[in-house]
């Protein structure tokens, strides 16, 4: 059985390292394992993140803020949670990636349980900021974890998985607090999801295998870290394709917030005037992102990235283009292929993100996910004021406008990486 390169030095009068072991294969029970623990993970963080999306018509009554204020609830806690990445992914060097997550969703499962019981507007704001925080461990860890520890031929699978998992919370966040704060007000809601976010942390522990591929390196002192940080991110800004993954990253996650952030505000207005039950299970269509996420996955494996990241892109494009209609099945018809494309693009460059980058793999998903959020944080309030003077046209087309940038972007990373044939020589006379 072939064995990887070895690691990296260590510190200076440390043994010399033992040889990497071979990847997660596929069909391990080890695979499984991690497989299910980051799914767990993906569940827990995303849950806890958006759950507060379908509240923000609630917090526009209880605290008497408006539209484009109520946003702050998630932008906030998105902006920090795009910071603390970063921030982790410069660190994450120098610690074992297990405890670095495991850490992370135990903090954001409590901050989240507390913001139950907040007691004012400005409360429930500091409290999703440092939610945001704590959840900065988990997303460009687990990235890099999956991209050092599950063989190349696997990755774009289990990537998707991890992102099923991201969907699946993100589906479960916002139908638990509709439907709770229905019946018993947005606090239970907001204590429900806390609670499965510690039961998700646990599972997480006991599932997840110990990284076999990744020894924690620690720099001899800030010099070294801040060597280290310079170095990759240069490397990581010096590479074309992969800051055009950066880009389409928060291209499509704003695109994708700003449309969640404001659905239920068209949804509660006539012509459609839906109940706040109803207008969490419209957050049902995040199912076909968990199949979007693998299946797209796979045939990324297959097929090439380039291609997949177009193809899913335009779909969010059209999806979009549906939600126009003053037709109720439209309408919802628009979301559900809009989400299906929005998954399937970021399972695609999530995955591209650790296949191409030069080492660092943990930085350059720490960037990739600076941009996804600041996209998210940033262009997610903006579309408040796109909804204040347009309603839901000027919202789609705000949207639309990132997803056509983003459609340019993929075509060129497509026509940048595709495989060319090589060059006929002219027949001799």
């Amino acid at each position: 059985m072939s064995t990887a390169s070895a690691a990296s030095a260590s510190t200076p009068g440390a043994a010399s390292p033992a040889p990497q072991p071979d990847y997660l294969a596929r069909g391990t029970p080890a695979l499984r394992r991690a497989q299910w623990a980051l799914f767990a993970a993906g569940f827990s963080t995303f849950s806890l993140l958006y759950c507060v999306q379908p509240l923000m018509p609630l917090f526009t009554q209880a605290f008497g803020v408006s539209p484009a204020e109520s946003s702050l609830v998630l932008s906030l806690c998105t902006g920090l949670l795009a910071i603390a990445i970063f921030l982790v992914g410069l660190f994450s060097q120098a610690l074992p990636r297990k405890r670095i997550m495991a850490l992370s969703l135990l903090a954001s499962a409590i901050l989240g349980t507390a913001a139950a019981i907040a007691p004012d507007w400005h409360s429930l704001l500091a409290l999703r900021a440092l939610q945001g925080v704590a959840m900065g461990g988990v997303p460009a860890v687990a990235m890099a974890y999956l991209a050092e520890e599950v063989e190349p031929d696997t990755l774009g699978f289990a990537m998707g998985l991890y992102i099923s998992g991201s969907a699946f919370g993100g589906l479960s966040g916002r139908v638990i607090t509709g439907l709770v704060s229905d019946h018993f007000g947005w606090r239970a809601a907001l204590g429900t999801l806390g609670l499965l976010g510690v039961v998700a942390a646990v599972l997480f522990i006991w599932l997840l295998p110990a990284s076999r591929r990744f020894t924690p390196r620690r720099p001899r002192g800030w010099a070294g870290v801040a060597g280290d940080v310079r170095a990759g991110i240069g490397a990581h800004l010096r590479n074309g394709p992969l800051c055009g993954l950066f880009a389409m990253g928060g291209l499509l996650m704003g695109a994708f917030v700003t449309v969640y952030n404001y659905v239920g505000f068209r949804l509660l207005a006539p012509p459609f005037s839906l109940s706040q039950t109803f207008i969490g299970f419209i957050f049902v269509v995040y199912l076909v992102g968990i199949f979007a996420s693998t299946y797209f996955g796979r045939l990324a494996d297959r097929h090439g990235r380039g291609a997949m990241l177009a193809a899913a892109t335009g779909l969010a494009l059209a999806g979009l283009l549906l939600t126009l209609s003053d037709a109720l099945p439209l309408l919802i018809a628009g979301i559900v292929v809009f989400t299906f494309g929005f998954f399937a693009a970021h399972a695609v460059a999530s995955g591209w993100v650790g296949q191409m980058s030069r080492g660092y793999k943990a930085l350059a998903a720490s960037l990739y996910l600076l941009v996804y959020y600041v996209g998210s944080s940033v262009l997610g309030s903006l579309g408040g004021h796109f909804w204040t003077d347009g309603r839901w046209p000027g919202v789609a087309a705000m949207a639309g406008g990132l997803l056509a940038l983003a459609l340019v972007i993929s075509a060129a990373l497509y026509w940048r990486t595709a495989p060319r044939p090589p060059a006929s020589r002219p027949c001799p006379d």
